[in-house]
C-alpha cells in the first residue's frame, strides 16, 4: 500500500519513520522490558479487584436525549462524503494514473481506510453514518423487504472473507497504487455491497456482509461516543468491547486477520522479511499470499491455546464460549499498532493531499492556492513515531488487559485473577513482538 509513498523516501528509518535515521537511546531490550513490565504491572493491579462494580463498566449515559439539528447536521455529511465517493471514481478512470497527481490513492488509503480507522477508534463510528454505499441505496431504493433470509450460521462471514481479500489486495496486488484500478475496484465493491443488500435487507447487510461497516463498528466499540436513536451517549473508553454473550467463530477468525494483517503490513518492510524472501525459492507475491495465509492461522491456533488455559484456569468452562467471551478484548492492540505503524505513512500522505485538494484531476486548477504545496518529508520524524508508537502500544495492551479482566469476572466471579494468566502472558508476548516490528528500519524490497 505504501510502495508508491516510500519510492520518495531516501533513508531508511528506525522505528518505522519516514526520511530520518533514529537510533534508539536505550538499548531495544530495555524498552520491551519496561513495555512488558507494565503490562505485568497493571494486571497486578487489577487484580485486586474481586467483583464486579455495582455499575456496570460498559453502561453509558446520555449526554444529550435529542441532539439538536441531528437530521441536517447527518444529511450535510452524508452529501459531502458522497461527493467525495463521486470525486474519488471520477478521478480514478478520467484523471491522470501517476498515483502521487491523482487524488484516488491517497484518499483511499490514507483518508478512508487509514484516517477512519482513527476515528471510528477515538470518536466513534462514524462510517455508519456517511457511508456512501448506504447513503446511494438508501435514496434510491429506500427500506425494500428482504428477498431472502440471512441464516443464522452465516454471522459475519462474508465481511470476514471480505476482509481477507481486501488485505490480500493491499499487500499483494500492483493495482493498489494505480487509480483506474482503485476506481474500478471501488465501483465493483459497490455494486456487490448494493446486491448484497438488495436480498438480505439493508440492516442486515450492513451487519453482517459490508466488511467496512463491521470492521469500523468494532473498532468504534472502543471509542467514547455512540449515538443511538438521536441520542448522544458517552461511556469509558473501551467500555463498548464488553459483550453481554459470547460471539461466535466468524468474529474470532475477523478479529484474528484484523491482528494479524497489521503485522504482517509491519513485517514486510524490515530486513528480516527480506532475508526470508532471499532465502525462499518463491516469488514475493505468492510468499506474502501465503504469510497472510499463515500468520492469522498461528494467531488462531495462539490465541485459542490461552483460551483453552483461562478455561482450564477458570474451572473447567468449554473454549469456544470462552474464545467469544474475550476475543474483543483484543482490538484494544488491533487499534494500537494500526496506530503505531501508520501515523508515519497518515502524516506523508496527508500532505500529499494539500496539493491535490486544489487540482483533483491534474487538470492545472489551484482552487484553494495549495497546488504547489511543498511536501516536507521530515514532519513526523522518527524519534516522535517511535514514541508515540511506544504509548500506543503499551496502552493498547493496557486497556486488552483490563477489558481481560472485568470479562473475566463476569465469567468466573473469584477466580478471575487467576484465569488471566495465560491472557497476560499472550499480552507480554504480543508486546514485545510489536516493539520489535515497529523498531524495525524500513527496507523498499
Amino acid at each position: 500500500m505504501k510502495r508508491w509513498l516510500l519510492a520518495a523516501i531516501p533513508l531508511p528509518a528506525l522505528a518505522h519513520g519516514f526520511g530520518q535515521r533514529f537510533d534508539l537511546p536505550l538499548p531495544l531490550w530495555m524498552f520491551m522490558a519496561g513495555a512488558g513490565a507494565t503490562v505485568a504491572v497493571t494486571f497486578l493491579l487489577l487484580a485486586r479487584q474481586r467483583h464486579l462494580q455495582p455499575r456496570a463498566p460498559g453502561q453509558a449515559f446520555t449526554l444529550l436525549q435529542h441532539i439538536p439539528l441531528a437530521g441536517a447536521l447527518a444529511t450535510s455529511l452524508r452529501l459531502a462524503v458522497l461527493a467525495l465517493y463521486l470525486l474519488v471514481l471520477c478521478a480514478g478512470f478520467f484523471g491522470t494514473q501517476n498515483p502521487f497527481k491523482n487524488i484516488a490513492p491517497a484518499m483511499v488509503w490514507a483518508v478512508w481506510w487509514v484516517g477512519l480507522a482513527f476515528v471510528s477508534a477515538l470518536l466513534g463510528d462514524l462510517w455508519a453514518l456517511v457511508n456512501p454505499l448506504d447513503t446511494m441505496y438508501r435514496w434510491t431504493l429506500g427500506e425494500r423487504r428482504a428477498v431472502l433470509a440471512w441464516p443464522r450460521w452465516a454471522g459475519v462471514w462474508p465481511a470476514a472473507l471480505l476482509f481477507f481479500a481486501f488485505v490480500n489486495m493491499e499487500l499483494n496486488w500492483e493495482g493498489s497504487e494505480q487509480p483506474a484500478s482503485l476506481a474500478a475496484a471501488m465501483l465493483a465493491y459497490s455494486c456487490l455491497s448494493w446486491l448484497g443488500m438488495f436480498l438480505f435487507g439493508r440492516r442486515t447487510w450492513l451487519a453482517h456482509g459490508e466488511v467496512f461497516a463491521v470492521v469500523f463498528g468494532m473498532l468504534a466499540r472502543f471509542a467514547p461516543n455512540q449515538v443511538r436513536r438521536g441520542r448522544w451517549q458517552l461511556r469509558p473508553f473501551g467500555a463498548g468491547l464488553l459483550v453481554r454473550a459470547p460471539l461466535g467463530w466468524s468474529h474470532i477468525v475477523l478479529v484474528m486477520l484484523m491482528l494479524a494483517s497489521v503485522s504482517l503490513d509491519g513485517l514486510l518492510e524490515t530486513q528480516p522479511w527480506l532475508d526470508l524472501q532471499d532465502a525462499v525459492a518463491l516469488p514475493p507475491a505468492l510468499l506474502r499470499c501465503a504469510a497472510l495465509c499463515i500468520l492469522p492461522a498461528v494467531f488462531l491456533l495462539a490465541y485459542l491455546a490461552v483460551c483453552r488455559a483461562i478455561a482450564c484456569c477458570g474451572g473447567g468452562a468449554t473454549l469456544a464460549p470462552t474464545a467469544g467471551w474475550y476475543v474483543l478484548t483484543l482490538v484494544p492492540i488491533a487499534i494500537a499498532y494500526h496506530f503505531a505503524h501508520y501515523l508515519s505513512f497518515l502524516a506523508m500522505a496527508g500532505q500529499y493531499l494539500i496539493p491535490l485538494a486544489s487540482d483533483p484531476l491534474n487538470l492545472g486548477w489551484d482552487l484553494f492556492g495549495t497546488r504547489f504545496y511543498f511536501v516536507r518529508l521530515g514532519l513526523v520524524d522518527a524519534r516522535m513515531v517511535w514514541y508515540v508508537s511506544l504509548f500506543a502500544i503499551v496502552a493498547g495492551h493496557v486497556a486488552a488487559v483490563w477489558l481481560g479482566h472485568q470479562t473475566a469476572l463476569r465469567q468466573f466471579g473469584t477466580r478471575a485473577t487467576r484465569s488471566q494468566l495465560p491472557m497476560l502472558a499472550l499480552m507480554v508476548a504480543y508486546t514485545l513482538l510489536s516493539l520489535w516490528i515497529i523498531a524495525q528500519p524500513i527496507v523498499n524490497g
